[in-house]
């Protein structure tokens, strides 16, 4: 089993999009200290998460998200999800 996930920053305004096998786990190194692009933030939130059956097809979907460049995209694909359902 494999997530997909976008955490957003409302101090840098930014989506990130990422994938792992543990979902509470990856989010919490998110906010923990670290170089790299979410160690700027300490303010990530989940936005959206999808399961996908292995991490394979969690990696291309990833991909996929991240091929679109579009933040427009990013944001349709979050507002027209259900987070009920997650």
């Amino acid at each position: 089993m494999g997530f997909v996930y976008i955490i957003y920053s409302s101090q840098l305004d930014k989506y990130y999009v990422g994938a792992t096998g543990d979902l509470e786990q990856r989010l919490s190194k998110h906010l923990a200290n670290h170089s790299g692009f979410t160690g700027k933030a300490k303010d990530w939130t989940l936005v959206y998460k999808e399961l996908l059956p292995n991490m394979t097809e969690a990696l291309k979907r990833e991909h996929q998200i991240k091929s679109w460049k579009s933040r427009k995209m990013i944001e349709k694909l979050i507002f027209n999800s259900k987070p009920n359902s997650w």
